[in-house]
């Protein structure tokens, strides 16, 4: 007997060892507790004021439960008690009924207050505010393309932003809808064709983060993913310089074949797709004339 507990206990000790080594063998960092700009660090400190919250309910739940159990628990003693007839206990229906609601009136006023703020673009550490910068970020499936309209540039799976700039995205969707989410930098917001919805993020250092797709659309939403590059002013403004200079043109042709279901690499062209047709003000799109639906309604925003 005494041999088979050694043995039981040889493998428990052999797979917590396991256990252990897998851990220290993976990167076990999740993005939404990694926060590289305020808006992700807002979202952050919500996530954590909520868990604080759930974990002092579970606390005192079980503190309660323990309590009760022990202390009214059938003894010896008390085999023939009766508990007395009782009708309720105002006291006890205040406290049980104000305290849910102090609860939700504390989670709710910091969670509109961060919705609020996040609709708006995040402050800076510079002196001066600057002016967000725009992409406009178009979904296909299942790619991701990035219009920069003020360089009159565009790259496909990967975009470069400045550090410590607001970004103002633009989103939009060819087809299905989904959602562009950076996790280090920000939560998701959907995009669907023939709208326009916003989302602002800002990173406050240099880094490489990566982008994907949060919203289900079809058998290459698991590798609908994207690379984000924070860079300082100059090489981004460099980056621009180059892509300018050196990238080629993009045509309507080449604009459609990327449009069709497939995965693709990274892309990068010295002008836009805004230049004939613009997603979120055109619901349908003829890829054989790379022209719109002359019936179809334009959108403000």
């Amino acid at each position: 007997m005494k041999r088979f507990q050694n043995i039981s206990r040889k493998r428990e000790l052999v797979a917590a060892l396991a256990f252990v080594l897998l851990l220290s063998g993976c990167d076990i960092r999740m993005g939404v507790l990694n926060p590289k700009g305020p808006v992700a660090q807002t979202q952050y400190d919500l996530i954590i004021w909520s868990i604080i919250f759930m974990l002092i309910i579970v606390v005192v739940v079980f503190v309660l439960f323990t309590v009760i159990l022990i202390k009214y628990r059938e003894r010896p003693d008390n085999m023939d008690y009766e508990p007395p007839e009782m009708h309720g206990n105002k006291l006890l229906e205040v406290i049980w009924t104000g305290i849910p609601i102090i609860i939700v009136i504390a989670l709710s006023i910091p969670t509109v207050q961060a919705i609020f703020e996040l609709e708006e673009p995040p402050k800076t550490s510079a002196e001066e505010q600057q002016k967000p910068l725009v992409i406009h970020a178009t979904s296909a499936d299942w790619k991701w393309i990035f219009s920069y309209p003020e360089q009159g540039i565009e790259t496909v799976n990967y975009v470069n932003i400045p550090e410590d700039r607001p970004v103002e995205f633009r989103l939009t969707s060819t087809s299905s809808i989904t959602a562009l989410w950076i996790p280090e930098l920000g939560g998701q917001k959907y995009a669907m064709a023939g709208m326009e919805t916003k989302l602002y993020l800002l990173a406050d250092n240099p880094g490489t983060y990566m982008g994907r797709n949060a919203n289900f659309n079809g058998e290459g939403f698991a590798k609908m993913e994207f690379e984000v590059e924070s860079q300082t002013d100059k090489d981004f403004k460099d980056w621009v310089a180059e892509v300018q200079d050196t990238a080629p043109k993009l045509t309507k042709t080449t604009y459609n074949k990327i449009l069709e279901p497939s995965h693709v690499g990274r892309m990068t062209y010295s002008n836009t797709h805004l230049d004939w047709v613009d997603h979120a003000a055109q619901k349908a799109y003829y890829k054989d004339k790379g022209e719109h639906d002359p019936h179809d309604s334009h959108m403000d925003h």
